[in-house]
């Protein structure tokens, strides 16, 4: 008779169910003897082992087992082995060959009944094939972290960036994901307008033109899948859009489609739709990936502030360009302005009255100019300023800059004037003076300089500010610590504490700033 892996003889095996049912088993059946060495095995395990008899090969070498995760040891491979080759209870989760994985359960050591094999210990050991399920998660955990890169940016990196940078580097990166990881070639992304119900749209890859420039709202009729979606919150799978009454098409030759809300907070704030050419193309594991993905889409959306971006863009960054055009040309006009009237006064009042005109319309340009903007940006566009683009207490302070490159002069108008201060700049030490000696009632709160002007040092500057106003509310600039005149060091010596190492950060210049006017006007204030 033949012998039972146990070491029964045949007639003992027949009080046990028919070995077709081992052999019919969805998982695979091993009997390893002292250790690893398989004995015997079921067909479906015979299977996994490229189809020969694996009887007598090592169990882990017979399936090409590893450990499964990628960053893991071999030891946890060995701590299997090590407890198999003790007799004791195993079981972990191992890669095979073929990039296959396997669940695997092996009993404690049992002594066969057979005298012949009296000397051998045996484990009964089951594999499961779970390839299917490691593969899903591994898949989900790279779309969760596909959707936290999608706005991986540093604070400080996201504030040097315009609004229509931060749209353009959302677009790039979901297009790129989409196709790279979830593998969906034709895609829409649109954002809901709580106040009009309207679905604008984000973006658009493989739509067809007249299907972008479709106004749809979030209604459950009349919109499409997509109105129908952001109506009801839920996602939608269309496995043939040539029988489904909401579907309206998108992708030229479109087949099958899914659709899911983009959910924050649980509020719907737009929906994310992809499509196919193939009937069916997508199944339910599609949507639980495109679901994922979307919520970490919707999370970007809120971290880079881009829900209103696109209407807010256009109208705030062309007041912005104007500004940016003029700032440096109406502030030459004020310095040459001041030039000739110091050369005047006391001898053509006429002409001196006429330059202080000159003097207040160049001042009133720069002023409507800002005024214009904030009345023609959307107010959206007030809500998605960067932090401390407006500070209360930088509001109104007068600010000026002397430097003679001309791109910090520039940048010091784009960078204080978002924070509401009005930003004047001289290029040397002489322009400063002459812009404090005319600034008659309206005094600055701040002024910065350069260490190193073209006519006098920063603490030379202090010197002759010293003689026109009292105190001077002076910060100093340098770059890299280099102050060969010692500037810092005598200015602080007489009581100028605040400078700004160059390259600063936008928070420390403002920072600087705000503390430079706070004490400004804490020493002007007449005390009761």
């Amino acid at each position: 008779m033949a012998e039972h892996p146990d070491g029964m003889a045949d007639a003992t095996r027949a009080s046990f169910p028919d070995r077709d049912i081992v052999e019919h088993l969805p998982d695979g059946v091993a009997v390893l003897e002292n250790g690893a060495t398989i004995r015997w095995a079921n067909g479906r395990l015979a299977g996994w082992c490229d189809g020969s008899d694996p009887c007598g090969r090592d169990f882990f070498a017979a399936l090409g087992m590893s450990p499964a995760e990628p960053g893991a040891t071999a030891s946890e491979l060995a701590a299997i082995r090590e407890a198999l080759a003790a007799g004791r209870v195993a079981s972990g989760t191992l890669r095979g060959a073929g990039n296959r994985f396997f669940d695997i359960q092996a009993s404690a050591a049992f002594q066969p009944r057979s005298s012949a094999a009296a000397s051998a210990t045996r484990t009964v050991i089951t594999v499961r094939d779970v390839t299917h399920t490691i593969l899903e998660q591994q898949k989900r955990a790279a779309i969760h972290a596909a959707g936290q890169k999608l706005a991986d940016l540093s604070p400080a990196e996201l504030a040097d960036m315009t609004v229509a940078e931060r749209i353009e580097l959302l677009k790039s990166n979901i297009i790129h994901y989409s196709k790279d990881l979830l593998q969906f070639d034709v895609l829409e992304i649109r954002l809901l307008d709580r106040q009009t119900g309207r679905l604008e749209p984000l973006l658009a890859e493989g739509m067809q033109p007249e299907a972008e420039a479709r106004i749809l709202y979030a209604r459950p009729e009349h919109n499409g899948v997509t109105g129908y979606v952001a109506a009801t919150g839920r996602g939608y799978c269309c496995n043939d859009t040539t029988k489904d009454p909401l579907y309206l098409e998108g992708c030229k030759g479109a087949k099958s489609s899914i659709t899911v809300p983009l959910m924050l907070h649980d509020h719907v704030i737009g929906t994310f739709n992809v499509e196919s050419p193939e009937p069916g193309g997508f199944d339910g594991t599609d949507l639980q990936f495109l679901e994922i993905f979307s919520r970490d889409v919707a999370a970007a959306l809120n971290t880079l502030e881009l829900l209103v971006a696109e209407k807010a863009s256009t109208a705030a960054e062309s007041i912005e360009a104007i500004h940016g055009a003029v700032a440096l040309p109406v502030d030459d006009i004020l310095n040459d302005a001041v030039s000739v009237m110091e050369r005047y006064i006391g001898h053509d009042a006429d002409v001196v009255e006429r330059l202080h005109r000159i003097l207040r319309n160049a001042r009133d340009i720069k002023l409507v100019i800002q005024r214009v903007g904030e009345k023609m940006a959307p107010s959206a566009a007030h809500a998605q300023r960067r932090p401390g683009e407006r500070r209360s207490a930088l509001a109104g302070r007068r600010v000026l800059v002397v430097d003679s490159d001309e791109q910090v002069r520039a940048a010091a108008h784009a960078l204080l004037e978002k924070s509401g201060c009005t930003v004047e700049t001289a290029r040397d030490g002489a322009e400063a003076a002459s812009m404090v000696r005319s600034g008659g009632g309206d005094a600055y709160d701040v002024i910065i300089a350069d260490i190193r002007l073209p006519d006098m040092s920063g603490y030379q500057l202090l010197l002759r500010l010293k003689e026109l106003i009292d105190p001077v509310p002076l910060v100093l600039m340098t770059g890299f610590g280099y102050d060969p005149g010692h500037s810092i060091v005598k200015a602080r010596q007489a009581g100028i504490d605040l400078v700004l190492f160059k390259p600063f950060r936008i928070d420390q210049l403002l920072d600087t700033v705000e503390k430079a006017a706070a004490r400004q006007r804490a020493a002007t204030t007449p005390t009761s």
